[in-house]
């Protein structure tokens, strides 16, 4: 009897993750999901060269935005350079800061809040927002759906600082209590290949340099 050849597991998934370029209150305010807010001069320049990076790679089965501008206006070159077209996900916003919004940093960092936000922000939730551990599980939904479309192919998903943390956190098995601890610059790319067993995280933060030889070792 002959024997049966084992099916191969099916190949890993590239998830990309690109925060937003710079915008002219990055570092300053809590913009948070608050409409109106676009690319700063250097911020489009990011987008453009995290666009040329990308642009490396053999192929991009889609292309991904949180709804804001800031997101849209990041991923607009990265789908130019492929002739293809952004498609939003609301699963990849913001954290939704709640009365916080727009808040000034420099005062947010007054309040003893700030400091639980820091060193144990699995236990916070912010007034009239949304708990960080609820952040999280939107976007690893929001990412694990995505990836379930593309099996085996690459994508990639324009987000923010805090959910891409999140998402890296629970990626490495790091607790949520810990994410404030992974740095997620503008318009930095973060890679994660989610195959049959755990994810693997390839790169975070990278913001230079090819990503044609990114894979699992």
């Amino acid at each position: 009897m002959a024997r049966t050849k084992p099916t191969p597991p099916p190949a890993a998934t590239l998830v990309l993750l690109v925060r937003h370029g710079q915008t002219p209150t990055t570092g300053k305010l809590l913009p948070g999901r608050a409409p109106g807010l676009h690319l700063a001069d250097i911020g489009v320049d990011q987008a453009k060269k995290a666009a040329d990076r990308i642009a490396e790679l053999k192929t991009i089965d889609a292309i991904y935005a949180s709804p804001l501008e800031r997101a849209r206006e990041t991923a607009a070159p990265i789908a130019a350079a492929r002739g293809m077209k952004v498609q939003i996900d609301k699963g990849l916003l913001e954290c939704d800061f709640g009365d916080w919004t727009g808040a000034e940093l420099k005062n947010l960092m007054k309040l003893p809040e700030w400091n639980t936000v820091q060193r144990a922000p699995s236990t916070f939730r912010f007034p009239n927002g949304e708990s960080f551990t609820e952040m999280q599980t939107r976007m690893v939904s929001a990412v694990d759906r995505l990836r379930a479309k593309h099996q085996g192919g690459t994508i990639v998903c324009v987000s923010h600082a805090d959910p891409i943390k999140a998402l890296v956190a629970h990626a490495m098995g790091t607790h949520i209590d810990l994410f404030q601890r992974i740095v997620i610059s503008t318009c930095s790319i973060t890679a994660i290949a989610y195959g049959m067993g755990a994810p693997v995280v390839l790169t975070v933060n990278s913001t230079g340099g090819s990503l044609a030889e990114l894979r699992p070792s």
